[in-house]
């Protein structure tokens, strides 16, 4: 039995968000319907209402959900009804890179995910008047009151942790984490550089200082970010609209260069200025994404050092283990993650989206 519910539209690139009743399909056998509690409101989601990416509009965005099960399709085994989950990215779950535990590299991740806007079989998840609209955005679409989500977008976490405090787990959050703790993998003695200090740039901050680096240096032009990096674990800062890049990382590694660097920005000057001030043998993770084509000039002879550039995407996670872990970490207070949101009702998430454009806030979460 199909669902009507209240969801926030985008009707073409660069219009607002409108809330408006939608009707969600009946889960099929490897989807469930999830009353949403909560859920993050991400660059991605803005990216894309802004026509950046080929979504199809008008449309359901949203993929930071966090909610409770309603109901399962006949062959869901991992949730059951009443259960807390978080949503995240989907999977074809067969792929070599599925099978390898790296379905953030699924070899049909961009139509499922990103620009797809329907299911693997070409169906449609959500529609309005009989016409359908773009959804299955990540395999949710969770900017809605209730939403319909793949079994393989679901992750079942413990139920005393308020939802709407752990929402970002399934994206922004596990995306910083992962360029650090799968990537870079920091060593005793490491040097760590954060360029960017929104969410992303704050999440990889935090993982750095659960890591054996000494050194952790977060980069941005806000100087409210830099103080509240330094509250989470960088040991320095540097404004980025004062100083030189290349010169405030060679004076705070004596010359050295850094061995780790994740770049959040998304622009490719900085992009190039982290490469330049990376260490011999040192990598630089690309998390932050320009529009699609966008390129980057980089002196080869720079490279011969055995500097690596790595792209990421959401941390290269295999969540089913990563994200219970996190909202532990949540839970006991080790990932101070409420440093960084604020939370606004379902209905203001136009204001949301402006105060995140704006800067006065870091992580926005709407919740129901």
């Amino acid at each position: 039995m199909s669902i009507t519910t209240r969801a926030a539209v985008v009707e073409s690139g660069g219009a607002p968000f409108t809330l408006s009743d939608v009707v969600l399909d009946e889960p099929g056998p490897h989807e469930a319907l999830v009353r949403m509690v909560a859920t993050g409101l991400c660059h991605t989601d803005l990216g894309v209402a802004s026509g950046g990416l080929p979504f199809p509009l008008p449309g359901v965005l949203g993929h930071e959900g966090a909610g409770v099960v309603e109901a399962v399709g006949s062959a869901v085994t991992g949730v059951a009804p009443g259960d807390h989950v978080l949503l995240s990215f989907t999977s074809c779950g067969g792929c070599r890179n599925c099978r390898g535990g790296h379905p953030a590299y699924c070899a049909t991740w961009l139509p499922l995910n990103l620009i797809g806007g329907r299911r693997a079989d070409g169906s449609s998840t959500v529609s309005r008047d009989g016409e359908p609209l773009g959804g299955h955005f990540f395999g949710q679409s969770s900017f809605a009151e209730r939403a319909l989500a793949d079994e393989r977008s679901l992750v079942k976490v413990d139920a005393d942790v308020p939802l709407d405090s752990i929402a970002p787990l399934g994206c922004g959050v596990q995306t910083g984490v992962g360029a650090v703790w799968n990537v870079l993998k920091p060593v005793t003695g490491s040097t760590v550089v954060v360029l960017g200090a929104g969410a992303v740039g704050l999440s990889a901050v935090m993982a750095a200082a659960l890591t054996p680096a000494t050194t952790i240096i977060a980069v941005d032009k806000v100087g409210e970010r830099l103080s509240l990096a330094k509250e989470l674990g960088a040991t320095h800062t540097v404004d980025a609209g004062e100083a030189d890049l290349g010169e405030a990382i060679a004076s705070l590694t004596g010359g050295q260069g850094a061995d780790g660097i994740v770049e959040t920005t998304g622009s490719v000057a900085v992009l190039r200025q982290g490469v330049d001030a990376l260490a011999a043998r040192g990598t630089l993770v690309v998390v932050g994404a320009p529009p699609f084509g966008t390129e980057v000039s980089l002196d080869v002879n720079g490279l011969l050092g055995g500097k690596q550039i790595v792209g990421l995407t959401l941390g290269d996670s295999e969540t089913q283990t990563l994200i219970p872990a996190l909202v532990r970490m949540v839970k006991e207070g080790r990932l101070p993650l409420h440093r960084l949101i604020s939370t606004y009702p379902f209905a203001d998430i136009d204001q949301a989206v402006r105060d995140m454009k704006a800067g006065k806030t870091i992580k926005p979460v709407l919740t129901f």
